[in-house]
């Protein structure tokens, strides 16, 4: 099984689309972050990333949590934390 295209992706399953670009984008600042973690020597600044990458993954978290339980209201406040990143919208 290989990585799925992003138009395959987005057009599959029940989840809001919205959710589905947020996550793509937030996987690829994991990613991103990854890359930096393990080209960097100072332990502190491999810390701060770790961080960075955390709450990124929280993210990720909330809205596989908001999306399943059909709560709007935890859906609103986890986009606009998304959103509030620079992932998803053209603003940052």
């Amino acid at each position: 099984m290989g990585i799925k295209r992003f138009k395959n992706y987005i057009g599959e399953g029940r989840f809001p689309t919205w959710s589905k670009v947020i996550v793509g984008g937030i996987v690829m600042r994991i990613r991103n972050l990854e890359r930096q973690i393990s080209s960097e020597n100072d332990n502190d600044k491999k810390l701060k990333l770790i961080g960075k990458q955390n709450v990124l993954l929280s993210y990720i978290s909330g809205i596989g949590v908001a999306v399943n339980s059909n709560d709007s209201k935890l859906m609103g406040k986890i986009k606009s934390g998304a959103m509030g990143l620079g992932i998803g919208n053209k603003r940052k």
